[in-house]
Parts: C-alpha cells; sequence; structure tokens
C-alpha cells in the first residue's frame, strides 16, 4: 500500500507543479501595437483588513458596457479572487492623455458610499497581463485637524499608468493617482465627477523571464535578510545548546546508568536517577483513548508530509509572487492525496494498540483535523455572505471540494486504513508489560502536564518567533514573502528542536516513575501550537491594525485552525522522537 500510495503523492505533485508551470507559460504572451492586453479588475477593500475585501464594482465606479468575469481556478475562489473586465482600454503601445472613460453624477448615497471607503482606507486591485496594480480610491485630508467632523474625504478620479515593455512584451506597470484631480466627498450632496486616465508607454532592457523579480525583490533586501539570517543564527544556537544539554546531562546519565546495571544489577539503588529502569514493566502499557492517540498521529502524520511537499513546491519556485491561487490549489489537492496516509498510519498503530474498532477508528481519523475545520469555515462563510465579501465562496465552489473529499479524500483514507489493518504488525516492546500498573509516587506541581507544556513549546517557539512576523506579514497583510530556503531551513531546526526537547522531558518523567509518557510526549511536543496562537492575540492587538468583525474572525478562526495542525503535526514528531528514545534505552538494559 506504500508505494502505490507514493506514488500518487509524487504523481499528484509533478501534475501541480506542471500545471503551475503551464499557467505562468499561458501569460507569455506577444503583443503588436494596438492588440488588445487583458486588464482584469479584481477587488476593492480596507487596506489593513486583508480577508475583507469585495468586488470591484460594488463600489459605484463607472460600470462599461458588456463586463465580462472571467473563469478561475479553484485556488483563485478560495483565494477571494473575483475577476471582471475593467473599464479603461489599455491596448498594446497605445499612448492616452487624460482620456474621459466616464461622466457621472453621483447621488448622495454613492458619495456616502465611496467617503465610507475612502475613510476605511479603501485599495483596488486590478491585473494586467497577470501583473498585479495597487491604490487607493481615495484620500483623507486632515490639515492637523483633530477632530474627525473638520476632516476633508477626496475620491481620486484621474489613473496614471505607466507600462514597460520589451519588444512585444509587457514586462512591468504602475498606476499613479493624481493628486490634483480630485472629487471633494465632505458633504452629503450630489457630485458631478468625470473619471479619465492616462497611459505612458517606455521600452525597458529587463527580460521578460525576469519581470516578477521586482515583487520578490522586497522580501530580499539587505536589511531584511540580515533579520532572516539573525533568526536563523538565534535559531541554531537554540538547537546547539539543546543538543549539548542533551549530549551532557542525558548521555552521561544513561551511560552511568547501563554501567551500574551491567556490572551488578543491585547497584542500581538510587531511584531518583535510575528510576526509569524500575518502571520497565510499566513503560510500554498501552494509553489510555488509544484510538484518539492513534487518530491524533495518523492527521500529525498526514499535515507534515503535507508541509514537506508544499516545501517541495515552494523550493522549485511554484509560488512565486502573484500566482495567484496556487498556494491554496496545493493545499487541496496534496491534503486530498495525502489522506492515504493519514489512513494508513492510524490504522496500523490502532493495531498495533490492540484496538478493535478500526472503522471507527477511521471515521474518527477523518474528522479529526476535517472536522473543527468544516466546522470554523461554515461559521466564517456565513459571516462573509453576510458582509457580501468576497470571501464568501459561491455554492459551486462548495460542491468541488465536497465531491473533492467524498471522490478522493474518503477513498484513500479507508484504502489506506483497510491497508494498515492488514499489516499486521506488532507494537515492538523490548520489556514485557505487567498486568497491573505501577502506582506512581506524588510529584512536585513543575512535574504535571501544563508545565512541562509550556517548557516544552518555550524553546521551539523561540526559534521560530523572528519568521513568524514575516509569515503573518505576508499572510495577513500586503508583504510579500518569497525566501522559502530560508523558511525550510527554520522549520528543520524548529523539526530538531521539538523532538530533542520532547525526548529531554521524557527521560525526566521517566527517571520520576511516571510512565504515562504516551500522551504527555505528544501534549508536549504539540504545545508549541498553543505558543504561535499566544503570538496571534499579540501579533493582532500589537503589531497589526486589522479590526472589525469580519476581519477578527476570520483571523482567529483560521490561525485557530493552523495552530491546531501545528498541534498535531509537531505532536506526532515529539511522540515519534520519544518512542525511539525509551525503545533505544529499554533496549539496552536487561528487563526481567
Amino acid at each position: 500500500m506504500r508505494t502505490p500510495t507514493t506514488l500518487l503523492l509524487l504523481v499528484g505533485a509533478i501534475l501541480f507543479l506542471g500545471a503551475g508551470y503551464v499557467r505562468s507559460d499561458a501569460s507569455n504572451h506577444r503583443y503588436k501595437d494596438g492588440d488588445t492586453v487583458p486588464l482584469y479588475a479584481n477587488k476593492v477593500g480596507p487596506f489593513h483588513n486583508p480577508s475583507e475585501t469585495y468586488r470591484y464594482f460594488d463600489l459605484p465606479f463607472c460600470i462599461p458596457e458588456g463586463v465580462k468575469e472571467k473563469k478561475e481556478a479553484l485556488g483563485e475562489v478560495l483565494n477571494g479572487d473575483r475577476l471582471v473586465s475593467a473599464p479603461y482600454k489599455l491596448n498594446f503601445r497605445d499612448e492616452k492623455d487624460s482620456e474621459v472613460y466616464c461622466n457621472k453624477k453621483l447621488t448622495k448615497e454613492e458619495v456616502k458610499q465611496f467617503r465610507k471607503a475612502v475613510e476605511k482606507d479603501y485599495y483596488f486591485q486590478m491585473y494586467y497581463d497577470d501583473l498585479p496594480i495597487w491604490g487607493f480610491i481615495g484620500k483623507v485630508d486632515k490639515d492637523i485637524k483633530s477632530d474627525p467632523s473638520e476632516f476633508k474625504y477626496f475620491l481620486y478620479k484621474h489613473i496614471q499608468f505607466e507600462i514597460l515593455y520589451n519588444k512585444d512584451r509587457v514586462i512591468e506597470i504602475s498606476a499613479r493617482m493624481d493628486p490634483h484631480s480630485l472629487v471633494d466627498l465632505t458633504e452629503d450632496k450630489e457630485v458631478d465627477a468625470e473619471f479619465m486616465y492616462t497611459v505612458k508607454w517606455k521600452e525597458t532592457e529587463t527580460p521578460f523571464e525576469k519581470r516578477m523579480e521586482k515583487y520578490s525583490m522586497s522580501s530580499s533586501l539587505p536589511h531584511h535578510l540580515e533579520i532572516h539570517w539573525f533568526s536563523i543564527i538565534n535559531s541554531c544556537v537554540t538547537v546547539l545548546l539543546l543538543t549539548g544539554f542533551l549530549a551532557t546531562i542525558l548521555m552521561r546519565v544513561l551511560k552511568n546508568d547501563f554501567m551500574k546495571y551491567a556490572q551488578d544489577e543491585e547497584a542500581a539503588d538510587d531511584q531518583e536517577e535510575t528510576g526509569w529502569k524500575y518502571i520497565h514493566g510499566d513503560v510500554f502499557r498501552f494509553p489510555t483513548h488509544n484510538s484518539l492517540f492513534a487518530a491524533s498521529l495518523g492527521s500529525g502524520t498526514q499535515l507534515f508530509t503535507l508541509t514537506i511537499f508544499i516545501f517541495m513546491l515552494a523550493l522549485v519556485g511554484v509560488f512565486y509572487p502573484y500566482n495567484r491561487g496556487a498556494l491554496f490549489t496545493a493545499l487541496v489537492v496534496i491534503y486530498a492525496l495525502t489522506s492515504g496516509i493519514a489512513g494508513y498510519t492510524s490504522a496500523s498503530f490502532y493495531c498495533q494498540l490492540e484496538g478493535k474498532s478500526w472503522v471507527r477508528n477511521l471515521l474518527l481519523t477523518g474528522c479529526l483535523f476535517c472536522g473543527p475545520l468544516f466546522l470554523t469555515f461554515c461559521f466564517l462563510n456565513t459571516v462573509a455572505i453576510t458582509y457580501t465579501a468576497t470571501a464568501a465562496l459561491p455554492f459551486g465552489t462548495i460542491v468541488v471540494i465536497v465531491l473533492i473529499w467524498t471522490l478522493v479524500t474518503s477513498p484513500l483514507l479507508v484504502l489506506g486504513g483497510i491497508a494498515g489493518k492488514n499489516s499486521k504488525a506488532e507494537f515492538q516492546a523490548p520489556c514485557r508489560t505487567t498486568k497491573y500498573p505501577r502506582e506512581i509516587p506524588p510529584l512536585p506541581w513543575y512535574r504535571s502536564a501544563i508545565p512541562q507544556m509550556a517548557m516544552a513549546g518555550f524553546l521551539p517557539f523561540s526559534a521560530i518567533y523572528i519568521e513568524l512576523y514575516y509569515i503573518f506579514a505576508s499572510v495577513w497583510g500586503h508583504r510579500i514573502y518569497t525566501i522559502y530556503s530560508i523558511l525550510f531551513i527554520v522549520f528543520i531546526i524548529l523539526i530538531i528542536v521539538t523532538a530533542f526537547i520532547t525526548v529531554a522531558l521524557t527521560y525526566f518523567q521517566l527517571a520520576a516513575e511516571d510512565h504515562q509518557w504516551w500522551w504527555r510526549s505528544f501534549l508536549c511536543g504539540g504545545s508549541t501550537g498553543l505558543f504561535i496562537y499566544a503570538y496571534c492575540l499579540y501579533y493582532y492587538y500589537a503589531r497589526s491594525d486589522m479590526s472589525g468583525f469580519m476581519q477578527t474572525s476570520f483571523f482567529f478562526g483560521y490561525m485557530a485552525c493552523i495552530c491546531y495542525g501545528f498541534f498535531l503535526m509537531l505532536g506526532t514528531v515529539g511522540f515519534r522522537a520519544a518512542l525511539l528514545f525509551v525503545r533505544h534505552i529499554y533496549r539496552s538494559i536487561k528487563c526481567e
């Protein structure tokens, strides 16, 4: 079963990779003078609320005749893109100077609508030959006045396009709003507006293949790179300190333990130092709620595999800036294809734990991550529908996602589960488990689960928190993040630190004769997800200007799902590392 599943994953990744490059090549248009170059208006919305976006013509702009909606891929719809033909005509190398495209008398209601949008710093986004265009729709003149009632509100009515071309290809476009051509929106009265635009063409030597580098350079500026490398050095120092700690403390203590056991079984009198030896008959006693435990491992393994595949696609350049919806498409496709891994891992481990209800275990595995995600989506999609925002998914898109889950995810999950059940693998325990569990001695408060989780989550979080800011500023802001190689290094460091700290805490737990390490190691490994969610609170209130019910609910709702995914993934890493360690130390001694 593993081989077919792996092949499916590879084929799916390669197909998507090819689709990504085909998509990028599809925009390699060559034009002749006067040819129509596609220009699409995408969306408008408050600048500080990236999730709260609306269709371009939801604002009372002039609507041209024969507006056509562009057919969009699944990822574009999930990204909130709703492209329609724009009112401007930017034909190839066709210059225009203050050309009027619309005269409109704005009613009082339309003036109020525009004024409210200007007050909230609304921006617009368009795409010209797949190149993004950004701009603000107006400005607020505060004139050093503190009373908002005295502010003046203006709408830009003249947009100036500057387009760079190389022979027969469009290389770059920028849009600048004329600060002297304004419509006063301050008073509630009808206003005449004459909307116009200017187009200037300039030749450049930049080759077509490098036209997207402009957008990725912002995250590669020297001062940004210095911060990223400082983050990596900080993380590496954390790893080295932790490794050194483990090497000097754990290995020395374990070596002494092994030498004492080898010389004389009765020499191990020190309960505090060698207490882990005395619970060899309980350490491999299966955990409570074994179905939930196996399902957590299955879901965590699937999410870990998904993350690795996403990094592979990112490192080969699929997620270049403004490749609309590529990341969302990849997440949906790869998650569906990797569900067989979740089914196999969960059912196989559940059977090793002598579980009998493997069908119920599979259902739990399928719902463990998708269930909370689905409930969150239902609530947030309802909020988006109420706001008439583009984040609200159309019914057709929801049907497509349900079909993918029904026809791909669920069958692969079941096939993986059947293969896992039939693998008939036995749990490899170096020591025989006694019939009755040993009583756990009273332990100080700091050895309980919550303080241990706090210690376990802090170190991995400290290794990634600098990079987290750039990730948040990209996902929940307008920064562009393209340094995937550095992010991948940070991810590897996160995995290593999580594994090491979980092993260390597991040893100290066993040394205190506490043999209930199964769930503890999973919770300690996954506790970094809780720290990331705590960082969400800090970022929202201290580092961002997000506001409003919709944006707040989207931010905390979807970040809760992401952090929950991290909890499952890193919990799986922590448990697997602890299991290897526990098997190793008990295999090295003679158990009665």
